[in-house]
Parts: C-alpha cells; sequence; structure tokens
C-alpha cells in the first residue's frame, strides 16, 4: 500500500511529511540516493489538537525541530486543518507551541519556542556546577568554550573563532560525547557579525550538517545574551547557511522564532 508524503523545506532543512499512522521506515525514506532525501521524517496529525512528531535521518527521535513546526504550522493552514493569521497550538514531544502564519503569500511563519532552560541538569549536560556559560572544553586536542543550552533538546554554542576545516570534526566529536551530553547533543558554532547579528552553522544531533537549525538559531541568540555579547531586547537575525531567522528572547519567557517554510512536492511512497 502507498502512502502519500509531501517534501517541505525552511532555509533548507528538509523534511518527509506524512499524516496519521502510516509505517514508514525513515532511514530508507531519508536516503538522498535511494530514496526521497531529507533531514529527517515529520508525521503530523491534525484535528482539534495538531500535533508534530519528528525522526531524524539516522532513525533517532528528537525532542523538537523548530524549522519541523515551521513547516508543519503551514501544512496545517494547506490542510484546511488551522486558519491564517490566528495563533494555534501543535503538541511535539517537547510540549505545546503557539504558532501563527503570518504571510500566506510569503509564506512566514512565526512560532513560540519554549523557554530556554539554562540549567545543566536540564540540558542536559556535566558541564558547569549549575549552568555552563563559555565552559572550557578539550576536543581533538584543542581548548573550545561551550555554552549550554536547552531549546527542549540540548545545545552546545561555541563563539570560538573556528574555521570549517576543524569545525568539520569538532562538531561531530562533541554531539557524540556521552560523557559531558549524556543524550548527545546539537552543536552550534556563532559569529557575531553584528550588535544584533550572528552567523551560526550547526551539527545537529542524528542529522549531521544541516542547512538550518531552528532550535539552534535560539539557542545561539539566547547564549549571546546569557553571555553579555548582545544586548536583552528586540530581535536577533541568526543567518544560517540555508538563510536568516528572527529570533526573540527576553528574560525568562518564550523564544519566538520567525521564518520561511515552502512545500517542495508531492509524491506517494511504495
Amino acid at each position: 500500500m502507498s502512502t502519500r508524503f509531501e517534501k517541505w523545506e525552511g532555509l533548507g532543512n528538509d523534511f518527509v511529511i506524512v499524516s496519521g499512522d502510516e509505517a514508514i521506515d525513515p532511514i530508507a525514506v531519508c536516503d538522498r540516493h535511494r530514496g526521497v532525501g531529507a533531514d529527517g521524517v515529520l508525521v503530523v496529525r491534525g484535528g482539534a489538537r495538531p500535533s508534530m512528531a519528528v525522526i531524524n535521518a539516522d532513525g533517532s527521535e528528537p525532542e523538537m525541530c523548530g524549522n519541523g513546526l515551521r513547516c508543519a504550522a503551514l501544512y496545517l493552514v494547506q490542510q484546511g486543518q488551522a486558519k491564517a493569521g490566528e495563533v494555534f497550538v501543535v503538541d511535539t514531544a517537547a510540549g505545546p507551541h503557539a504558532c501563527e502564519v503570518i504571510d500566506v503569500d510569503r509564506a512566514i511563519v512565526r512560532v513560540a519556542m519554549r523557554a530556554p532552560n539554562l540549567t545543566s541538569a536540564n540540558v542536559p549536560t556535566t558541564l558547569g556546577d549549575q549552568k555552563a556559560f563559555d565552559v572550557p572544553f578539550e576536543v581533538l586536542g584543542r581548548t573550545v568554550h561551550i555554552t549550554a543550552v536547552s531549546m527542549g533538546n540540548p545545545h552546545a554554542v561555541i563563539f570560538d573563532a573556528i574555521d570549517a576545516i576543524d569545525r568539520a570534526s569538532i562538531g561531530p566529536a562533541i554531539e557524540r560525547n556521552t560523557i559531558a551530553f549524556p543524550e548527545r547533543v546539537n552543536v552550534g558554532f556563532a559569529s557575531l557579525t553584528g550588535p544584533r547579528a550572528i552567523t551560526l552553522h550547526v551539527f545537529e544531533r542524528g542529522a549531521g550538517w544541516t542547512e538550518a537549525c531552528g532550535t539552534g538559531a535560539c539557542a545561539a541568540a539566547v547564549a549571546a545574551i546569557e553571555t553579555g555579547r548582545i544586548a536583552r531586547g528586540g530581535p536577533i537575525a541568526v543567518t544560517l547557511p540555508g538563510g536568516t531567522l528572527e529570533i526573540e528572547a527576553r528574560d525568562g519567557e518564550l523564544v519566538l522564532m520567525t521564518g520561511p517554510a515552502r512545500r517542495v512536492f508531492v509524491g506517494q511512497l511504495g
């Protein structure tokens, strides 16, 4: 029996969306040579209380995916399960998230991410006594400085100047270090490019190097504020290889993320 799917992307972070409880092999589907090709699968259900479940390309199941949530929100609107211009809630493994398609023509979606959790035990990480801000960390013979943030999933944000060649090995080494990060971690390499601007490259847990990572962009903005690199208040532009997200992080409040989502094509599996 064939399964209908839709291919979506948010700043190049791409997904296969299926609805309901269809049985699919996410590893086979995400294979870029023998499958549809994607960073992950989103299982999106409509109804009175929509939900989104995420499965990475390696079969692991992260708690949350910010780019995926924007895609799921616009998908629900296009399916008639939600209305553009109105706030609706989508349940995820990281809890409920308010979403709004604020510009249908430009496919711009705003989502309320979780309030960041900075307590080391809740990230979780063994770095830092209570919080891990710019903690020195030895990896592959060099010292980097990690700020640990949970956006419902764990992030290690690094502001050190590290070139692309070194990032290629350091990212995977930190991501799989289960002593420092018992549940593994998304690794973000951030650079300040203006008073309220960041460039970011993310090695994503379970997916590898990605064009964009929504929760990673939120974590980088939060880390920049908490370490005093950027003043609190007002939006921060976080530019990833796939494009730019607008992040607004207020003290102790939900982090707002605004950016595009796009349906690429529709197909059948099997």
